[in-house]
């Protein structure tokens, strides 16, 4: 599993998992078969109004059919923050390395170089560059800035954390009320734990005392421990031994 670690405008580090070829092409072949049922949608409509010999029939099909066969990605991903239809099924987005929100202007460069990595190269270009660079990056990602990864949280648990994990039955939850959070929220915490574990510096403890601060917020806790580390951490584990 590729991972990339982007650094947000609060300076804390956050770790995604890069989308694979195989996860691409799934979304590719997803957003396919809906502009495909635009397309003969659009077609269809445009049957009922224009004989098919008719002059204004091919004008229809240039003002309307092509312009959005050739626009859909663009016009996607500069409405759904990132995204096509495909990718948002998958799970993936377009994110800018540098942690900025991706611009107009960045979807409009990744669009443009579709026509050398996908289309005019069979995607055979897009994929030997998305196999080939640290960052997953196919031509039009590398001269924009951007990369797609995969927004659904991975679960890495090895089995010793699942068997030392007590059970209702010899366990006093500390927190029960912290079942009101969901499983992706918890996914959070533990993700926030697992980089200040692994990278001590002051924009992870930073991270570590905001998000304890807004546990402690959301689950109406007002007499929250001066250890907010461990605050977490007691949190993560009534979550994990309430709902399992």
């Amino acid at each position: 599993m590729n991972t990339i670690e982007i650094e947000t405008a609060q300076k804390v580090i956050i770790q995604y998992e890069l989308a694979s070829v195989g996860n691409r092409f799934a979304a590719f072949v997803v957003d396919m078969m809906i502009l495909m049922g635009i397309l003969i949608f659009l077609l269809i409509v445009g049957l009922q109004i224009f004989d098919v010999l008719d002059a204004g029939f091919n004008y229809y099909i240039y003002i309307t059919i092509l312009p959005v066969f050739i626009l859909y990605t663009l016009v996607s991903e500069i409405l759904l923050d990132g995204q096509t239809l495909g990718k948002r099924a998958m799970g993936l987005k377009v994110v800018k390395l540098n942690g900025d929100p991706a611009a107009a202007f960045d979807y409009l460069i990744r669009w443009a170089f579709r026509f050398i990595d996908i289309w005019f190269s069979a995607g055979s270009v897009a994929s030997l560059l998305i196999s080939s660079s640290p960052n997953a990056q196919r031509l039009g990602g590398a001269l924009s800035g951007t990369t797609v990864i995969r927004k659904t949280s991975t679960r890495n648990f090895a089995l010793k954390d699942i068997l030392s994990i007590s059970t209702r039955e010899d366990y006093e939850p500390t927190y029960p009320q912290v079942t009101k959070m969901s499983e992706v929220d918890m996914l959070f915490v533990k993700k926030v734990l697992d980089r200040f574990k692994r990278y001590k510096n002051d924009a992870h403890k930073r991270s570590v005392i905001e998000l304890s601060n807004k546990m402690s917020q959301l689950l109406e806790i007002e007499d929250m421990p001066k250890n907010k580390l461990e605050f977490l951490k007691v949190l993560l584990r009534d979550y994990i031994v309430l709902t399992r």
